[in-house]
């Protein structure tokens, strides 16, 4: 009877604590590491970059193995690699930007009358026509010159394109 109630009175604490534990374990379903916040700001000529895209691409397959993404608005970002601002795995990072005045006003017209998304070859046109905002340096990881590390804790980093 006695040692009824003691394994009672440990059960409850022992199965509390596994729960716990695998609830702990669990982070996401996307079957990654850890992420970490990476936050920061995006400017050019000391000022905002106002509507841009900047990615963090892993420098080797270790560590860090995925890229990791963010859209600059008013000349911050958050890196997302595979769900909403949810950060960028630990490891060193080649950094490329973009940011372009788009002209999309046939694409939007043809989706206002026909419907859809809108017709590739409106799409293509229009980003061929695409004014950069920065120097175009900045849109490939081999002319950026960009490269950071991130770290197991929250990141910041800034970056201030120069010409």
């Amino acid at each position: 009877m006695m040692t009824s109630r003691i394994r009672r009175a440990w059960t409850l604490p022992l199965l509390t604590g596994v729960v716990l534990t695998t609830i702990a374990g669990c982070g996401d379903d996307t079957g990654l590491g850890k992420r970490y916040p990476v936050t920061g700001t995006v400017s050019y000529g000391g000022k905002p970059v106002e509507n841009g895209q900047i990615t963090f691409e892993p420098v080797s397959n270790e560590g860090a193995n995925r890229p990791a993404n963010g859209v600059i608005k008013n000349g911050s970002y958050k890196l997302t690699t595979a769900l909403p601002d949810d950060g960028a795995l630990p490891g060193d990072y080649l950094v490329k930007i973009a940011a372009k005045d788009v002209d999309d006003s046939k694409v939007t017209e043809t989706i206002a009358q026909k419907g859809g998304g809108g017709r590739q070859v409106d799409v293509g046109k229009a980003l061929k026509a695409a004014k950069n905002l920065i120097p175009a340096k900045y849109q490939l990881t081999d002319t950026s010159g960009l490269k950071r590390t991130v770290e197991a804790k929250s990141n910041t980093f800034n970056f201030d394109l120069t010409d």
